[in-house]
């Protein structure tokens, strides 16, 4: 049987308090999302609401040099427009049925995703049946509050990475988002890490939990689930 991966997608669709857009970033799904497809993968997609999870518009702009990128956005967008409700893989259902969860990012996942009920009760289920959970950028967001059997952080003591503080200020929405991730996971006692340089790729594997700091790490968290997958599998 074909490997199966579950996408978690943002529903949320403005910059905290202004009107600014916001959402899933271009890039942080295409990438991995074409890893996933070219190894064969059976791919389910989902977001809190279900339907339409929002594409934050900047980062088609973002994308512009990036072909493999602006192909996906101009072919595949039956992928983010028709997107099945999370609540549909709760109760243990996605646990068993996927080999590994993965959030992508954008600036949506800190708004809804990281305190969404399902949503970590959903991740928290994956790790417990030893499935891998994967995030990239802000997806990990949606892991900082998940707490595993026994009342620990699934994050604490773990070597983790995200969009880093310098380039939330290098984006000028340090006072927009709810919080900082990198501060958030080190005051929940996660071992962050990140790239010597900023935008640089960087992903980081800690047993099962893979995780990629912006979107030139995007197509590397894809590759490093395939390979946890394939070695679980003893392929």
């Amino acid at each position: 049987m074909a490997p199966k991966v579950l996408i978690v997608l943002t529903s949320h669709s403005k910059l905290g308090d202004t009107d600014q857009p916001t959402g899933w970033f271009l890039p942080e799904l295409s990438h991995p999302y074409s890893v996933f497809e070219a190894a064969g993968y059976s791919i389910s997609v989902a977001s809190p609401h279900g339907g339409v999870a929002p594409l934050d518009p900047s980062s088609v702009d973002f994308s512009k040099d990036d072909a493999s990128a602006l192909e996906f956005h101009r072919t595949k967008a039956s992928v983010w427009e028709n997107t099945q409700e999370l609540s549909t893989f709760a109760d243990g259902r996605g646990a068993h049925e996927f080999d590994a969860i993965f959030y992508c990012g954008g600036h949506g996942p800190v708004f809804d995703l990281a305190s969404d009920p399902t949503s970590q009760a959903i991740a928290a289920e994956f790790f417990e049946a030893g499935k891998v959970v994967s995030a990239v950028c802000h997806g990990p967001a949606a892991l900082v509050d998940v707490r595993i059997p026994g009342g620990k952080f699934l994050l604490e003591g773990k070597q983790v990475t995200s969009f880093s503080n310098e380039e939330e200020e290098m984006v000028g929405k340090t006072k927009v988002v709810p919080f900082l991730l990198e501060d958030k996971i080190k005051e929940l006692g996660g071992r962050y890490v990140k790239a010597d340089k900023a935008w640089e790729p960087k992903v980081v594997v800690d047993g099962r939990v893979v995780t990629g700091q912006n979107p030139a790490s995007a197509k590397g968290v894809g590759e490093a689930v395939v390979k946890l997958v394939a070695e679980k599998h003893g392929k």
